[in-house]
């Protein structure tokens, strides 16, 4: 390879290689090439010119493959315009020479495709300079454009579309000759070619003006054909196409409007025109209204798909300010499509449509939008769902009989709600806390008009109502509570009107499923208020026949919900619901019978619904308290169970008798059933398997259904890495939501909260938006399969057997669409069961048993269907994984070896080959080591069949399988494997995008086999190494993104294994393009990488990303502004990349992935994102200091624009004001004129809290890496010897001032942030001295800013975890000896004094809105600051006594004079704290005694006080434990302290009176009496030793088994406390007198 790397082509080195090898050292010539003609000397260049142009035309007619003629074309081009241009016109018209012959064999057409390519190349290089023989090449191009073949046409459109580009407006004479040709191939049979004309029209449409004027009506519609029957490919390009010409013709750019007088389409005719697309889809509308209504009229859901994302480019191409101004109208049309009747046809059809809707509004309003602007467009989506509730309620309560078309109007309106809350919940869960305007202001009124549609007719509406409710609760916890009690008491005003019942149990039951979300939880009251609505409406069901149903329905629902809240809360009414279970079936066969002789169908329909939903309370029971199932609650669940079990069978009588419409209600029991018992252990019902088996296969054999549903499970029971087969690598793309209507299991992607209540209080499922069931039908069937795989593994052989035999007589039976029907359903129960046998370890059975599971297998591997194929061949990979044994392993490899030597059909061949492949994936290398030879011998010659890619594509699929699984044993195949590959990637045509997937699959499973192999010299491993490098070279230049997310991970191992041969210089600014890519797996592909580089080389891979922004600024100067990557409109991630040209700006790629933060949506992306950035920091944080922090500061910034509405003290006193300013200039330095112009959507508030973290990682960072850091005087004398030297300490002020932006802001996650890194602040500086004044430090200049960053946090509604932080910072702050101002520290002080108020409220007084651990947390905080700040200032008095003379020094500072200056006086801080004494000691003590008995071993839990301690309540003492441990030592330090101090003279009902709330809880503090006493009985010196007792009991027990995760500060603290008690004199009596240590036994008990 080595000799390939020289300007001219070695032709000696060439001739003397073999035939095969030739067209990987052209292309690695071409390569060296390519990089070396731009750093050339221009003279060397041009000496050689004519040689060089000899030789590359040459090579176009060598029939060069694709990825060598693109190469080629583009060095020509690059050399002519680096040389001279002489001969351009000479090598122009040899080409075209070639373009026009006559030859049309498939040998020639290699060189034809050249020309082409280089014609191409040339204009887009050279453009104007040949501007005079275009017209002649572009006839040309156009003359054999209609002779050329799919492949021919494809690149001919590219070359068209580069001439466009290159030439700009002077090739307006020939844009309508191009348009007329290429119009008609938009709907070409070849996928490739709709792509290529798609692109090719974009291009045209900048300058032809007539495309987006006279002919937008026929682009439209040609757009729409296109559409139809499209792939995913086409849809991304044509919607392209359709939203940008629809963007330009609403707003043309300047240029071409200036140069012809053109009439401007009006906003309303775009969206008409658009919406023809999304609701009569396709070539419909052409035809008369007649003609449309025989051809069924339905609208074609890949139109409708593709025109969804063309709304999206729309809107997206006119930019985020547009969208604000014309928020309004847009909303309404787009809420309008999915009222309009043509979307509504069907129910699926309905949910598609939602479905659509709701993702234009996502991709538009989520990402272009600010948060300001966001905050008004719900605003206008409230007033548009409160417009449509009053239309529905005047249709309501009119009671004339003028409403016929009234019924109609609220069917349509319910999906229009839909649509609007659903993406109302959506905004505000995004915005989280800075929503919390929408609910303040009440001239919105966003809670009155989302609870009014609470009351709509239709349930869907309702449920969207709750949903949207539950998005705001989690957003804003404080509104939980009250909106729970809210519903709770219209639940009950309104318990007349089903549609209050229904609605207002949708809602609770949303609000409580969404507590899991909130850290700080629900009161635990709440729960008993659930259980005695839920009861009550169960009881009052059967009183109202109008209400019976909704009030069931609701009851239950209710129930399910409150299982979510865990065991802590069930606990208590388990023994209720145990009963309540237990009463709504049957007690035995006997009352059965009676039940089905009476009762009509409507009491019927009753009590399936009432059973459906005590079965799914009990699934939520068992999903949610997993610890409260002893095997007691385990066999009383089984009774109810199993009386549902045997009512199964009785079933179909009744439905018989009573009418079909009880067939809904019945299957949603059956899958309630299923459901719960896929959860339970399948030994608990054993006895019942033969029945349950009959339901299960006769529900996915469809015995009983004459509709052909198939299930949805097996895309996720198929392997992960056969997407490429599946096409399931949809579910990875932005378009996810949308692209699932198109998959073709039955309703796919039709999910609907409505098919499914009880889904309103589940988790959502990972990476969806809004929970979304499958249509029952479906759900069933899914539930009947899953618990298949569940029960097979326990069933005897015999009815195994049974079973697999009536499978193949269920497939042989059925015919044409049912067969395929039946046949993917049983598979997928096949899957489910292998797995399951898998998972449990255990065999599938003797030889019969075997023998029918391979027949059934074997029949599919020659199913046409794709899907069953691959059903099929991972079946068999799985039953040779179950069956382990090496004779029947090899019974199915040469089953299907001879197969494929004899079949020549694609069906067989795709299957067995991938059949060779699963066998190997699950048997692994070692276990099919004897096949090695022939599979890959085989595939290798399958792979090279160039007749049929498909087959290509599954043989290379199997093969990378292959590699993948014999690690090491496949070292002796690498060489041939990876010279097919090469040979493929040069010839295999791009448009065979999944030949291409698999070839990038096959290469980085053969990287992964060499591994660390690939560091070494050898003359073998070098050429391994070089052909993986040109591998990877030629899969990232492909036009695919799949294909180039390939090369990138390929690229990636390669860097794992051999670091020095990957060359980051060209790599990194490619990643950084991907990164603005419109495909979600490229950028998750480039992050990936980058996060990997960066572990080890963050440095280079910085700068590398520089060099990027620097190069593009250098072109816009050079007046070409050819930026080979500037990214298209097509996705929401490309938005921002194109205001600035290239995607990086001077805040490198740092600043780029800042910016992702706030677009992207995807967990895994966004996590890589984080730790890519994490390395950065880590590696480069301390040497750039100021860039990382301007970083943060800008990101932080963006919450003061924003903190204009924070909560301050009335009071405006000097911080406030000083606070205002602040505020002003952090405006006015983050908000500069250039930003004005470009749209831009500041940080949104996750990013804010990230950059926060970013905040304290960096204080961490500097603090581990120079000491100087955090010394002025040091850090002011390196900066005058380098001025280069950044340090931490010279940044101070912009770090208060970030962490204070933070801790003011709206975000409660954001003032967490802002505090935590207050604190690190404070506890680093605290000890830096001022070197200009002595005696003081440099933090007291800040005094004012911490003080006004602290208050907010303790105002009336901030909740308790963040003033628990804020406690902490306070003691953290007066702690540190840094307030030098009385008046300042009183200020602190009062904060905290106005807490312990709060403290001393006692249990139960405050309106809770939160769990009562909550308050617990809160409580203790305060205690705990308090105890800091005693034990702070007694050392200070201390310290203060103990040098009476001379100047005193405080405990933190060396050099404080005092005296000399203004400080305070020692005493100060003892007499601020003396006052709250009495009141603190007595609190103190309380926590102490709640600690003690909290410690307890396990076994004492009956001595615990039954209605919980001081501070803590018995309902959520485990996480009240959590709270003590934290923080227990300060306050037992305090305690000894204060004791000491005292010399334990203070009795405690001296001061019992003062606190009323706690009076009852002032037993003596003694853990061995019983707690009843009254303290008036104790005398001093009993008292006394209970203290002691108390301290010394704590301390030895902490002391003797300290747990791991302690921190050495609560070890300090107790060691302290002891030293402090046995100092005083009066407790060393007592010690010496207490013969029998009474305080040594709870310790003795635990130790």
């Amino acid at each position: 390879m080595e000799l390939a790397h020289s300007l001219l082509l070695n032709e000696e080195a060439l001739a003397q290689i073999t035939e095969a090898k030739r067209p990987v050292f052209i292309f690695e010539w071409l390569r060296f090439l390519d990089k070396v003609l731009v750093a050339a000397n221009k003279t060397d260049v041009k000496e050689k010119q004519k040689k060089l142009v000899e030789q590359l035309t040459g090579l176009i007619s060598s029939s060069p493959g694709p990825p060598t003629r693109k190469l080629l074309a583009k060095n020509l081009a690059a050399l002519y315009s680096i040389g001279d241009t002489f001969t351009v016109f000479q090598t122009l018209d040899k080409c075209n020479d070639i373009i026009r012959n006559k030859d049309d064999t498939a040998a020639y057409l290699p060189t034809k495709l050249a020309a082409v390519a280089c014609v191409g190349a040339f204009y887009e290089k050279m453009g104007r300079m040949l501007g005079s023989a275009f017209p002649e090449t572009v006839n040309n191009l156009l003359k054999s454009l209609k002779s050329a073949e799919s492949q021919g046409r494809s690149e001919i459109l590219m070359s068209l579309q580069k001439v466009l580009n290159g030439l700009g407006g002077a090739a307006a004479s020939s844009h309508r000759d191009i348009y007329k040709n290429a119009r008609s191939l938009l709907t070409d049979r070849s996928m490739a070619v709709r792509c290529a004309v798609a692109k090719c029209l974009l291009e045209l449409q900048n300058e032809a003006v007539f495309m987006w004027t006279a002919e937008l009506e026929n682009i439209a519609t040609l757009c729409f054909k296109a559409l139809e029957n499209s792939n995913y490919g086409v849809r991304v390009a044509v919607s392209k196409l359709l939203g940008t010409v629809m963007a330009t013709a609403l707003m043309p750019k300047q240029a071409t409007v200036m140069r012809q007088n053109v009439k401007r389409a009006t906003f309303d005719e775009v969206l008409e025109l658009m919406a023809t697309g999304f609701l009569r889809g396709g070539s419909g509308f052409l035809k008369s209204g007649g003609e449309m209504l025989k051809v069924g009229g339905s609208v074609n859901r890949e139109v409708r798909v593709g025109v969804t994302q063309a709304y999206v480019v729309f809107v997206t191409t006119l930019g985020g300010q547009w969208l604000e101004r014309s928020f309004a109208t847009f909303l309404s049309h787009v809420l309008d499509l999915v009222s309009h009747p043509r979307a509504t046809q069907t129910h699926v059809e309905a949910v598609y449509s939602r479905r659509c809707v709701s993702f234009i509004l996502r991709a538009t309003v989520g990402s272009l939008l600010g948060e300001k602007a966001q905050i008004a467009a719900a605003k206008e989506i409230c007033q548009a769902i409160g417009k449509q509730m009053k239309a529905v309620e005047a249709v309501v309560n009119d009671t004339s009989g003028e409403n016929k078309s009234g019924a109609a109007d609220i069917a349509a309106s319910q999906h229009v709600m839909v649509c609007a809350l659903q993406e109302l919940g959506s905004l505000v869960q995004s915005l989280n806390a800075t929503a919390s305007p929408l609910i303040q202001e009440a001239s919105i009124g966003l809670l009155e008009t989302v609870t009014s549609v609470l009351l709509h007719p239709s349930m869907a509406a309702r449920l969207a109502a709750a949903w949207c409710l539950r998005c705001v609760a989690v957003a804003l916890p404080f509104q939980l509570t009250p909106f729970l009690d809210r519903c709770a008491e219209r639940l009950n005003n309104l318990k007349t009107s089903p549609e209050a019942v229904s609605g207002y149990s949708f809602a609770m039951a949303a609000l409580l499923g969404g507590v899991h979300q909130c850290p700080l939880g629900i009161p635990h009251a709440k729960g008993k208020m659930v259980v005695s609505i839920a009861e009550d409406l169960l009881r009052t069901a059967a009183q109202n026949s109008r209400l019976s149903l909704q009030r069931t329905q609701a009851g239950w629902l209710l129930l399910g919900a409150l299982m979510t809240l865990g065991p802590s809360v069930v606990r208590y009414h388990l023994p209720k619901m145990l009963l309540l279970w237990r009463n709504v079936f049957p007690r035995s066969l006997k009352e059965l019978e009676a039940e089905k002789a009476r009762g009509d169908s409507f009491t019927w329909q009753v009590t399936l619904e009432g059973r459906a939903g005590a079965l799914c309370a009990m699934r939520s029971f068992v999903a949610h308290c997993p610890e409260l199932l002893t095997e007691d609650v385990i066999r009383k669940l089984m009774t109810p169970i199993e009386c549902a079990m045997t009512m199964m069978s009785h079933i179909p009588s009744v439905i018989k008798a009573h009418g079909a419409h009880l067939k809904a209600s019945a299957a949603m029991v059956r899958l309630r059933l299923y459901d719960i018992l896929a959860l339970l252990p399948p030994k608990t019902y054993e006895g019942s398997f033969n029945a349950l088996l009959r339901e299960l296969v006769a529900e996915f054999t469809l015995t009983d259904n004459s509709a052909n549903t198939t299930t949805s499970l097996l895309r996720s029971l198929c392997h992960y890495d056969d997407s490429v087969l599946l096409g399931s690598w949809l579910q990875e793309t932005d378009h996810k939501s949308i692209e699932d209507q198109l998959q073709p299991n039955s309703a796919s992607g039709s999910g609907a909260l409505e098919h499914d209540p009880s889904s309103i209080y589940l988790r959502i499922p990972a990476g969806e938006a809004v929970p979304g069931p499958l249509p029952l039908g479906v759900s069933v069937i899914d539930a009947s399969v899953a618990l298949f795989g569940v029960v097979f593994p326990h069933v005897s052989y015999k009815h195994r057997l049974q079973m697999l035999d009536h499978f193949a007589e269920c497939v042989k039976q059925a015919k044409g669409v049912r067969q395929q029907a039946v046949q993917l359903n049983i598979f997928t129960a096949v899957l489910s069961a292998l797995k399951g046998l898998a998972e449990n370890k255990s065999t599938l059975g003797p030889e019969e048993v075997r023998k029918s599971a391979l027949t059934l297998v074997m029949g599919a591997l020659d199913n046409p269907n794709p899907i069953l194929r691959c059903a099929a061949g991972e079946a068999l990979g799985r039953m040779a994984q179950v069956v382990g044994e090496a004779t029947f392993i090899a019974r199915m490899a040469q089953y299907s070896f001879d197969k494929l030597k004899s079949a020549r059909d694609v069906v067989s061949r795709t299957g067995h080959s991938l059949a060779l492949g699963c066998l190997h994936r699950y048997v692994g290398g070692i276990g099919s080591g004897q096949h090695l030879k022939t599979s890959v011998s085989i595939l290798l010659a399958l792979a090279q069949d160039g007749t049929s890619s498909e087959v290509q594509t599954w043989s290379l699929h199997s093969l990378a399988l292959i590699v993948d699984s014999s690690g090491p044993m496949y070292r002796g195949y690498v060489e041939p494997t990876l010279s097919l590959v090469l040979t493929l990637l040069l010839t295999v045509p791009p448009s065979h995008t999944e030949v291409h997937q698999c070839l990038g699959r096959c290469l980085g499973a053969i990287i992964t086999t060499v591994g660390p192999e690939l560091q070494g010299n050898g003359a073998t491993i070098s050429t391994i190494r070089s052909s993986c490098l040109v591998g990877c070279a030629i899969t990232q230049d492909h036009s695919d993104s799949l294909v180039q997310a390939a090369a990138i991970s390929c690229l990636q191992q390669l860097h794992m294994f051999a670091p020095r041969h990957v060359n980051l210089s060209s790599l990194v600014p490619s990643l950084c393009v991907h990164l603005c890519s419109s495909h979600l797996l490229l950028r998750r592909a480039a992050v990936a990488c980058l996060r990997q580089l960066a572990q080890r080389e963050a440095a280079e891979v910085c700068e590398y990303a520089m060099s990027l922004a620097k190069n593009a600024g250098d072109k816009e100067n050079a007046g070409t502004n050819i930026n080979p990557f500037a990214p298209g409109v097509s996705s929401r991630s490309d938005i921002h990349c194109r205001h600035q040209g290239v995607n990086i700006t001077e805040t490198g790629l740092e600043g780029l992935l800042f910016g992702m933060l706030d677009r992207e949506t995807d967990r895994k992306l966004c996590s890589d994102i984080h730790d890519t950035l994490g390395h950065m920091l880590s590696s480069l944080a301390v040497e750039k200091l100021s860039h990382w922090l301007m970083l943060c500061k800008d990101v932080l910034a963006a919450s003061s624009d924003m903190s204009t509405a924070t909560p301050l003290s009335s009071g405006k006193d000097e911080e406030a004001e000083k606070k205002d300013e602040m505020d002003d200039d952090t405006m006015f330095t983050t908000l500069g004129e250039e930003d004005k112009s470009k749209p831009f959507v500041a940080p949104r508030w996750a990013t804010r809290v990230f950059a926060a973290d970013c905040l304290c990682r960096i204080i961490n960072l500097c603090e581990n890496a120079d000491q100087a850091h955090f010394d002025l005087a040091m850090a002011r004398s390196a900066k005058l010897r380098n001025p280069t030297n950044d340090l931490l300490v010279l940044h101070l002020s912009d770090l208060i001032r970030m962490a204070f932006m933070a801790a003011t802001d709206h975000s409660n996650q954001l003032r967490m942030a802002g505090l935590q890194a207050l604190e690190d602040i404070i506890k680093k500086f605290a000890s830096v001295p001022e070197p200009e004044f002595p005696g003081h430090v440099i933090l007291e200049q800040y005094q004012a800013n911490v003080g006004a960053a602290l208050r907010p946090a303790f105002s009336q509604d901030t909740p308790s975890d963040i003033i628990a932080k804020a406690c902490q910072v306070c003691s953290t702050w007066i702690g540190s000896g840094v307030v030098s101002d009385l008046n300042d520290l009183r200020r602190v002080h009062n904060l905290l004094v106005s807490s312990l108020d709060k403290v001393q409220a006692g249990k139960g007084s405050s309106s809770q809105l939160y769990r009562e651990s909550a308050t617990t947390m809160e409580k203790l905080a305060v205690l705990k600051a308090w105890a800091e700040v005693y034990v702070v200032a007694m050392n200070i008095k201390k310290e203060a006594e103990s040098k009476p003379k001379r100047a005193i020094k405080s405990t933190d500072d060396d050099d404080d004079d005092y005296g000399t200056i203004d400080e305070l006086p020692p005493d100060s801080l003892i007499t601020l704290v003396q006052p709250e004494l009495p009141t603190l000691s007595r609190l103190w003590l309380a926590a102490l005694k709640d600690y003690a008995l909290l410690t307890l071993p396990a076994e004492f839990a009956s001595q615990l006080p039954p209605d919980g301690g001081a501070f803590y309540t018995p309902e959520t003492i485990d996480t009240a434990r959590l709270h003590y441990r934290n923080s227990w030592a300060p306050i037992l330090h305090a305690v000894a302290l204060w004791l000491n101090s005292t010399g334990f003279t203070c009795s405690e009902s001296a001061e019992a009176a003062a606190i009323p709330g706690l009076q009852k809880r002032s037993t003596p503090v003694n853990l061995n009496q019983a707690s009843g006493a009254t303290p008036s009985t104790k005398s001093l010196p009993e008292i006394n030793k209970d203290r002691m007792h108390l301290i010394l009991g704590v301390s030895i027990q902490f002391l003797c088994s300290p747990r791991p995760e302690e921190p050495i500060e609560h070890v300090t603290a107790c060691l302290q406390a002891l030293h402090t008690l046995l100092d005083s004199p009066y407790a060393r009596i007592h010690i010496a007198e207490d013969q029998e240590p009474s305080f040594w036994s709870p310790s003795l008990q635990v130790g």
